[in-house]
């Protein structure tokens, strides 16, 4: 069986470290869906080392490392990311059927970013929209495709020549032929050795007993189907994108493990009904380090949602809950958590699909002074617990970790 480890809020809530806390216990570590507009920061020593494509097991020797099949590669930013490691051969393997960023779908992403003004998404402008939307037009070009650079050139010189037309409309110049294929060409030279059939892999790695981790980018709510669409991420990072993201089924799913901040943040543009614009929002911002880890743009930031949570927890099934930076809100007079909306004149315990028209209701605790590197529940402050269980409870999920730190052993296991 495998685990799965997800983002329940608007992403950035810690996954990164919590893989790598779990990964030590593994073989494999998969990498399903998304970018390289995910980020995903762990703390050793002091160290920070961030990931973005490369899987969070990759700090430990023993574990096998696989980007999956639902992943869009941006090539020179996967060569990027691989220089500070030593050779990585046996240790990473790249999904042959995982499609390929290209430097077009970059440049129309911030074209249709800039085309849309004061109506933009938000996005990283990493071209992952434009990569999904040729690959679900039938278009896109995938690693497999590196082993023919004959057939390639063809394919990329159809896809240029589709572009053209966007080109036109949203104002920007297409690179040529060329140079594409010399990127590509560079690129296959270090990639192709790591590039397989992972599914294959990952069915004969279960069918020989290895432990299997997942590992979701982005979070629940920024969904293509389930988050608050459109101001969405172009993938599903909800439990479902791991199954179609890797080729395991639904049944080789065992313990799905959401992560949710002891508060929240949000990027980019679209709904955020727990955003604080005052004091309290800019204390959590400085005290989290809330800029992004691939942009460095300053993240929302905002209270608890708990309806939000549990809304995502039974998106996902999760069978236990992570609360990260817990940390972040120590020495603030009090907290606040949402818990119903006030919507229509009614209040209400459920996301409407007009959420934009939902307003919080607010439950206020007591504050707490430190919890900076507890590791023993015993412990922490009594409304600092009181905090933490109130959650479980309301949520309905156990908790079963609570981060009180960036470093990777600052961990309370519950």
């Amino acid at each position: 069986m495998a685990d799965l480890v997800v983002g329940i809020q608007w992403g950035d809530e810690g996954k990164g470290k919590v893989v790598d806390a779990l990964a030590k216990t593994y073989d494999y570590v998969v990498r399903y869906q998304g970018g390289h507009n995910a980020g995903h920061t762990i703390v050793v020593n002091g160290q920070k080392i961030a990931l973005h494509l490369i899987p969070s097991g990759i700090l430990y020797p023993h574990c096998k490392n696989v980007i999956g099949n639902g992943v869009v590669i941006d090539p020179s930013a996967l060569l990027q990311e691989l220089e500070p490691f030593e050779s990585l051969q046996g240790r990473l393997f790249i999904s042959d059927k995982a499609h390929i960023i290209l430097p077009y779908h970059s440049m129309l992403d911030k074209a249709k970013e800039l085309h849309k003004k004061d109506k933009a998404i938000g996005t990283t402008g990493k071209g992952i929209g434009p990569a999904y939307t040729d690959k679900i037009a039938r278009s896109g070009i995938r690693m497999a495709d590196l082993r023919d650079f004959g057939a390639l050139e063809q394919k990329v010189a159809n896809a240029l020549k589709e572009m053209q037309v966007l080109q036109d409309r949203y104002d920007f110049v297409l690179p040529s032929l060329d140079s594409v294929m010399s990127g590509l060409e560079s690129s296959a030279k270090v990639l192709l050795p790591f590039v397989c059939d992972t599914t294959q892999l990952l069915w004969n790695a279960q069918e020989s007993g290895k432990k299997i981790l997942c590992e979701g980018a982005q979070g629940s709510m920024l969904d293509i189907d389930h988050g608050t669409y459109p101001f969405v991420t172009s993938s599903n990072t909800t439990a479902s994108g791991a199954c179609s993201g890797t080729g395991l089924a639904p049944r080789d799913i065992s313990d799905v493990i959401g992560i949710a901040k002891a508060y929240c943040t949000r990027v980019g543009n679209g709904v955020f009904p727990t955003e604080d614009f005052g004091q309290s929002g800019e204390y959590i911002r400085q005290r989290g380090a809330e800029f992004g880890t691939t942009t460095g743009r300053a993240r929302r930031c905002g209270w608890f949602d708990a309806v939000a949570v549990k809304y995502a927890c039974r998106l996902n099934g999760c069978t236990s809950l992570a609360i990260m930076k817990m940390d972040v809100l120590d020495g603030l007079e009090y907290v606040k958590v949402c818990t119903a909306y006030e919507y229509n004149g009614e209040s209400i315990t459920y996301i409407p699909t007009d959420y934009e028209n939902a307003k919080p209701i607010y439950t206020e605790f007591s504050g707490w002074d430190s919890v900076a590197g507890i590791r023993d529940e015993s412990a922490l402050p009594p409304n600092a617990k009181a905090y933490i269980d109130f959650l479980e409870k309301f949520v309905g999920v156990r908790i079963s970790l609570v981060s009180t730190s960036p470093e990777r052993e600052d961990v309370i296991m519950r």
